[in-house]
């Protein structure tokens, strides 16, 4: 039903039933703009697809969860998720949360041509999709990267969480949503595998602030 519905969208659409397969189409030669990743799937479940995926590629993911479960929202977004949404779902819903990802890519490659973002020992380059930090490279995902870069541009300004769920991701943050949360947790994981400097300050009820120094 979602291949045809999503074809009928103007997408190009490869199924695979179950993890390991989905594992071994996502990592092969063709190169996907996005992957939609349910979690409860025979041979191998989203999350163990999910963490080796991430071993070797940085594809936005969007996950498709049971609904009302958090644990599985939180750990999708802990392992690299770029969004969720849970079941049971609108297709409109869907199409308008893979708009918005193909959207932030699109947004990203027209911008290829900026200057590179210099704050606080972070250089990030828009044209190669790098991050450096104290000189040591992040392998971040995509969403993770968009919002690194909001805060650079912002640095030393908040950023509040609404901001972040609208540029980033597309969508109005609903309450309870702890997605942006997770993200910025994952960014600073990654930044604390090379530097004790926490440099992302969290204003609590608000949103975050990159600090400048």
């Amino acid at each position: 039903m979602l291949q045809s519905y999503l074809q009928t969208c103007g997408y190009k659409v490869t199924v695979a039933n179950d993890g390991l397969k989905g594992l071994e189409v996502a990592t092969g030669g063709e190169a996907f703009d996005l992957i939609l990743l349910d979690v409860m799937m025979p041979q191998m479940d989203g999350f163990d697809v999910l963490k080796k995926l991430r071993m070797s590629h940085l594809t936005p993911v969007l996950m498709l969860t049971a609904r009302g479960d958090d644990y599985d929202r939180i750990l999708g977004l802990e392992l690299g998720a770029d969004d969720y949404l849970p079941k049971p779902f609108n297709h409109r819903e869907l199409a308008a949360r893979i708009k918005a990802i193909l959207r932030r890519l699109e947004l990203t490659t027209n911008s290829r041509q900026q200057q590179d973002v210099r704050v606080n020992h972070i250089v990030l380059s828009v044209a190669r999709q790098l991050v450096h930090c104290h000189d040591s490279a992040l392998n971040l995902t995509g969403t993770e990267f968009a919002i690194l870069h909001l805060l650079m541009l912002n640095a030393g300004q908040l950023v509040t969480k609404d901001d972040i769920s609208e540029k980033v991701l597309g969508k109005k943050l609903m309450a309870y949503d702890r997605s942006i949360d997770m993200h910025v947790s994952n960014l600073r994981k990654k930044m604390a595998a090379v530097t004790s400097d926490d440099k992302i300050k969290t204003i609590r009820g608000a949103g975050y602030l990159l600090k400048t120094g």
